[in-house]
Parts: C-alpha cells; sequence; structure tokens
C-alpha cells in the first residue's frame, strides 16, 4: 500500500453528506426460500414449500444502498415499473434514507428483477437452483426518455459526484449519457461509469470502473501479462479521455491508471476466503466516488474502495458495507 491505513481512516471520514446522484438500471434482486418435501410426479424436479421471500437492491439499486450505508447523501434516478417489486426496491432505498424521487414510474416497462430460487431442508445445505431474469432489452422509448431527462436537470445541481451504471437494460440511453457527461464536465463534478456493455461510448467520462476481463473486451485485446494490462487501461484511459480507469483483477487486487501517466498497483487488502463477489463492484464504484468527491485523490479513493471491496467480497448475495465495517478494518 503506498498510504497508511491512518491516511484512509481521515478518507473514510470525509465521506459523510457528500451528495451523490446514481443513474442506471436498478434492479430488485428477489430471493425466494424454499424448503424440499419432495420430488414431483410431473417432471424430475424438486418440489419446494416456500418459506421466505428477501428482495435486495441490485444493479445500479446496490451502488445507491452502498453509498447511503457509508454515510453519503445519495439520490436514485432511473425507470421502473408499476409493479410489487418497484414498491419493494424503493422501500428498501427509503429505508436507508436514499432519495427515491429520481424512480420514475413507466406504465410501458416493468421492473427489472433477477429471481433466485434457493432449495434446502433441514438435512441439506441450502443452494441456488436456479435464476430468472425479467429484463427490458430496449432503450427508454422517447417519452420515458424525455421524462427522466427533466428529472435529471433538476438533480444534477444538487450532486457533488455521479455514478453512471450501466447494466445493459436500457435505461442510460445515448441522450442521457452525453447530457449527463457535458453536464459534469462543464461544472468540474467527478463522474464514474460502470459499464460492461458499451464503455467506449462513454467519452468524456472522469473515472471508469472495469474488471480485467471488461477491459480486455472493451479495447479488444487478450490480457496475460502485466505489460498487457498496462497497454489496454492506458489504451481505454486515452480513448475515452478520462482522468483515470480503475481495474479489479479479482484476487490480484486493483490497477489505477491516471491520465498523468502514472500506474498504482493495489494488492488485495485481506486473502481470506472468499464468499460471494456478487456486488462488490458496486461497493467499489460507491467508495470511490464518495472519496473523489470529498476532494481526495485518486489513489486515496482507490484504496479505500479496495478495503470496502474486501468486506463485501466475504458476504453472502449482493451487499453493503458500513463506515463502521470499514472503519473497524482500518483500525486493526
Amino acid at each position: 500500500m503506498v498510504n497508511n491505513k491512518k491516511n484512509l481512516l481521515i478518507v473514510l471520514n470525509s465521506l459523510a453528506n457528500k451528495r451523490i446522484i446514481v443513474i442506471g438500471d436498478m434492479v430488485a434482486d428477489i430471493y425466494l426460500h424454499g424448503t424440499i418435501e419432495r420430488i414431483s410426479r410431473e417432471a424430475p424436479v424438486l418440489v419446494l414449500q416456500q418459506a421466505a421471500q428477501k428482495i435486495v437492491a441490485g444493479g445500479a439499486a446496490n451502488v445507491v444502498n452502498n453509498i447511503a450505508t457509508l454515510s453519503g447523501n445519495v439520490a436514485a434516478a432511473g425507470i421502473l415499473g408499476d409493479d410489487s417489486a418497484a414498491a419493494g426496491l424503493k422501500k428498501i432505498l427509503a429505508d436507508s434514507n436514499a432519495d427515491t424521487d429520481g424512480l420514475l414510474t413507466s406504465a410501458k416497462r416493468t421492473t427489472i428483477t433477477k429471481t433466485r430460487i434457493i432449495a434446502g431442508g433441514r438435512a441439506t445445505v441450502s443452494q441456488q437452483v436456479v435464476r430468472i431474469d425479467h429484463d427490458n432489452n430496449t432503450p427508454l422509448d422517447d417519452f420515458d426518455e424525455k421524462l427522466l431527462l427533466k428529472k435529471l436537470q433538476s438533480l444534477l445541481p444538487q450532486s457533488e459526484g455521479i455514478v453512471l451504471s450501466d447494466y445493459g437494460s436500457g435505461t442510460i440511453t445515448p441522450a442521457i449519457r452525453e447530457f449527463v457527461i457535458d453536464y459534469s464536465r462543464k461544472y468540474n463534478i467527478p463522474c464514474i461509469v460502470d459499464s460492461r456493455y458499451d464503455i467506449q461510448a462513454f467519452i468524456g467520462v472522469t473515472y471508469v470502473k472495469q474488471n480485467d476481463a471488461e477491459l480486455a473486451s472493451a479495447v479488444n485485446m487478450v490480457i496475460n501479462t502485466d505489460a498487457d494490462l498496462h497497454k489496454a487501461g492506458f489504451l481505454l484511459l486515452k480513448k475515452l479521455n478520462a482522468k483515470g480507469v480503475l481495474v479489479t483483477c479479482g484476487e490480484k487486487g486493483m490497477v489505477l491508471f491516471e491520465a498523468n501517466g502514472k500506474v498504482s498497483n493495489i494488492p488485495v487488502s485481506d486473502k481470506s476466503e472468499v464468499y460471494d463477489v456478487s456486488g462488490a463492484g458496486d461497493t467499489c464504484v460507491a467508495t470511490f466516488i464518495l472519496a473523489v468527491a470529498a476532494g481526495n485523490t485518486p489513489l486515496l479513493a482507490a484504496e479505500l474502495s479496495n478495503y470496502a471491496a474486501g468486506i463485501a467480497v466475504r458476504k453472502i448475495g449482493t451487499a453493503t458495507v458500513s463506515t463502521a465495517e470499514l472503519k473497524f478494518i482500518l483500525e486493526k
């Protein structure tokens, strides 16, 4: 580590009440838990007796939730359907003190859901047996796009940092992308994008978060060595005219590429067992944008986000990380 934990504690204390807006594909992660009763007579499948149902904030909504638990003042902006998943998602975020006024309802779209069926019993370990996705595979139509643009015009002036969270479900249209990036550049507001689909379209964004596989795909390269990684990182940095590209590399940690030519290798903060990587990237993005919005250097922001992601991967399912948890790790 370039910076010691004492410096990162100072960074952590600077995050409180920073105003962040998260724009993107809000997802309701639904977990249906069932106990195994028998094998069905209709087909060779398990018959489950539903025991519990839980809705968790996923996608861009998980970024919102993480910013809230890290003491940020966060607003969510996106399009939901008129359905029970939307109501559940809004309640989760409102309970975290997030501003949900920017979550607009469309009569023509459904809330994005990822439903996981979890089977188990008293003598068996619970495990996921199937996942059912209900997605929107087309961009917003003109009416919903204009509605969201109008809402962004009122939300952006209140922000100190912006997240574009693109899960490929059509919320971030070209018009919305260009409006947000132009606004962030005009008013010098840091904006980070996390997109696994069309990252090269986000020209002019301040910061980019990718994992190593996404980076390889984005620049059409095979990454086998550190030299390959460095070439790819700076290639994407230049193409997007960004200030920084943060690449997560699994058990190898993170690498930060900056426009000044600096490369910072950030090893994993904790090599203990990894339980689940679901949502760890969202935790990383949330921590990073809060830290740079508070005026910290990209390197300090990246190092703090590395610790936060290290906590997230040791939790089951899509999870958040709190200020108290980060403080505990940094004070150890």
